[in-house]
């Protein structure tokens, strides 16, 4: 099994679109949570209005399933009409530091 995997996705939302992005992405969190692998999967307000959603996977190829999974084809279909522009998604590796507990996530 490879080392987990921490993802951001920034959300633009369109002007006045806001609350509807974040009901539209809060409804499919519970369901998300559920898959295999899913350490973390949670969605927070950013001061530029953006949406980030932080996302920590058991590993590479439990995130290669939650992507090409329904939740997410069904998560994405309620999204169209309320982004600026695509989601941007990166992928991060963790350089740990500190204590092994408070160092990564």
């Amino acid at each position: 099994m490879s080392e987990a995997v921490v993802v951001t996705v920034t959300f633009r939302p369109v002007a006045g679109a806001h609350d509807d992005l974040v009901r539209a992405l809060s409804a499919g969190i519970a369901e998300v949570h559920t898959e295999t692998g899913c350490e973390l999967y949670a969605i927070h307000d950013a001061p530029d209005g953006t949406i980030i959603m932080l996302e920590k996977w058991s590993s590479a190829e439990d995130l290669e399933a939650h992507g090409a999974g329904e939740i997410v084809a069904r998560m994405n279909a309620t999204l169209v009409g309320l982004l600026e522009s695509a989601p941007e998604i990166t992928l991060l590796s963790p350089i740990p530091a500190g204590s092994s507990y408070q160092g990564k996530l």
